[in-house]
């Protein structure tokens, strides 16, 4: 698959060849949607908590004799029917944390890169070596490239001090480093904006790393 380069100005450099198996698979939803899932249960604190019955103060005496009076049986004081009474069913604090496979995460993480190529939603610009931090630079970056309305995600190729600084007062626009780029800030943008040397780094997150041996009595479809 072909894709123009932009310079800074929004004319256009050259063409390249992106990697099929990265940026043009068919997008895999299932997988996407299992990503998203994990990413936004795993920023769950799990910290909330309340007080049950036992762990209010008051007193446990009994409130009335259990037969005879003609009303619902109670206990004491602390009851959650009772005003300053315990809360019950309340939340306690625990983990909501998901992991999934990372066969998973990769194909999630392709798929989102492909679905903002089948968009015409991912742009590849020349590598921004700006002289100092200014975001009416890289203001004028996304008006080139007609992206200063849309929420937009640039990724550098490595951590660019200028180009953050430039880009963080921006309301509209992201900038993160292609290596710790997640499937969901992917996703969330309507557009992403990537440098041309950091095609390669996206690649090397995909080929880094030993594979897991598969289980041999666990037949799993090509």
């Amino acid at each position: 698959m072909e894709l123009q380069v932009y310079s800074k100005s929004g004319s256009v450099l050259k063409k390249i060849v992106l990697n099929d198996e990265i940026f043009g698979i068919e997008p895999h939803e299932h997988a996407m949607w299992l990503a998203i899932k994990a990413y936004l249960a795993n920023q769950r604190q799990g910290t909330a908590s309340t007080k049950g019955r036992s762990d209010v103060a008051g007193s446990t005496k009994k409130l009335f004799r259990q037969k005879g009076t003609g009303r619902a049986r109670q206990g004491d004081i602390k009851s959650g029917l009772h005003p300053g009474g315990g809360t019950m069913h309340g939340p306690k604090p625990h983990k909501y944390t998901e992991k999934l496979s990372k066969k998973v995460k990769q194909l999630a993480r392709k798929s989102a890169f492909s679905q903002k190529v089948k968009e015409n939603a991912f742009i590849v610009v020349e590598d921004l070596n700006l002289s100092e931090p200014k975001s009416k630079d890289m203001q004028a970056v996304l008006n080139a490239l007609s992206l200063d309305k849309k929420q937009a995600l640039f990724l550098t190729s490595g951590h660019n001090e200028n180009v953050y600084r430039s880009g963080r007062n921006i309301p509209t626009l992201t900038v993160l480093s292609a290596a710790n780029v997640s499937m969901y800030d992917i996703w969330k943008s309507r557009a992403v904006i990537i440098e041309e040397s950091a095609l390669s780094l996206i690649e090397d997150t995909f080929n880094g790393g030993v594979e897991e041996p598969e289980v041999s009595h666990i037949s799993i479809p090509a």
